[in-house]
């Protein structure tokens, strides 16, 4: 327990102090007195009031100086990446208006929904991965992001997980030959993909990217954008088949220890923001307990105050 103001406390106990000490000066005064008299002075319980309203004053002085304490409270934090697929497939409309369109809205979403202790960055991934917006409080930046996205090139799941970590990490992160990558533990980072799941096996392997992510401490929640029956969609004058991969995004999330979301329609998209657990970590929140310390002493003041009518029929 703390105090905001130390020397309230120190000249409200000292005043206590002071109290005590007349209080017991007089009551051995008054008890030699009595006895010089001959009369039997049954002592203690005849001060009880008195000194149940010192007690009193001292929670008192104790309140005035604004005690805290420190207690620990689970709260959603941390850092989370929007991995955003903008792939030519996610321009398909088997999902309203269309892929990548119900993907932003569910995005958008997801960031109201954050409070200001969770950091949000965005990552638009195709072929390649480029951070568009970087980790920050400032959650209207990733907004920005999110709304300037658009639909150009191939599909990399792999680089997509590569460049969420750089953005996590703040510096480039790369698979060497051994298939590893030292990046540090980021136990309060969270990949939240939303792709179709389409890999064109471009760019960095996907099952090693994950595997990186893993031993990082980085869950990857992904989010399936499209139908399993899927659709055309027409790129450089040709029409191409396309159609949602859960195969692949259920391997990344289990992986590494996140979920996989499936959303074949905007409105199960809609409902994303709830669906997504982020870590819990433990604050330190400061509470304030004043308001129990004075209701404490209000409590022993009434009590000696009664205590000290019922025996001498007078409150001093």
């Amino acid at each position: 327990m703390t105090s905001d103001t130390p020397v309230l406390l120190v000249v409200g106990l000292l005043v206590v102090a002071v109290l005590i000490a007349v209080a017991v000066l007089f009551g051995r005064r008054r008890t030699a007195a009595l006895a010089a008299a001959g009369v039997t002075h049954t002592g203690r319980r005849q001060q009880l009031g008195l000194w149940l309203s010192i007690a009193g004053l001292a929670v008192l002085a104790v309140a005035v100086a604004g005690p805290t304490a420190s207690v620990p409270v689970p709260r959603a934090s941390g850092t989370v990446i929007l991995a955003m697929d903008v792939s030519n497939s996610m321009g398909a409309k088997d999902v309203a208006p269309t892929r990548l369109a119900a993907a932003q809205k569910a995005a958008r979403a997801f960031i109201r929904a954050q409070p200001s202790s969770v950091d949000i960055g965005v990552v638009a991934f195709e072929e390649g991965g480029l951070t568009t917006a970087r980790p920050s409080a400032d959650h209207s930046v990733a907004e920005a992001a999110i709304d300037r996205l658009a639909v150009t090139g191939g599909t990399s799941l792999g680089s997509a997980i590569l460049s969420s970590l750089s953005a996590i990490t703040g510096k480039s992160v790369t698979v060497g030959r051994s298939g590893t990558a030292k990046i540090g533990y980021w136990p309060s980072a969270t990949i939240v993909m939303f792709s179709d799941g389409q890999d064109e096996g471009e760019g960095a392997d996907t099952t090693t990217a994950a595997a990186v992510a893993e031993k990082a401490g980085v869950h990857i929640d992904t989010v399936g954008v499209g139908t399993t029956t899927g659709t055309s969609v027409k790129v450089g004058g040709y029409s191409l088949q396309t159609a949602l991969d859960e195969n692949a995004l259920k391997s990344i999330s289990s992986t590494t220890g996140g979920a996989y979301h499936p959303a074949s329609d905007a409105s199960e998209l809609d409902g994303i923001a709830s669906t997504i657990t982020l870590r819990l970590t433990v604050a330190n929140q400061q509470l304030p307990l004043a308001g129990a310390f004075i209701a404490l002493a209000l409590a022993l003041l009434a009590v000696g105050a009664c205590l000290t009518i019922l025996r001498t029929g007078r409150v001093i």
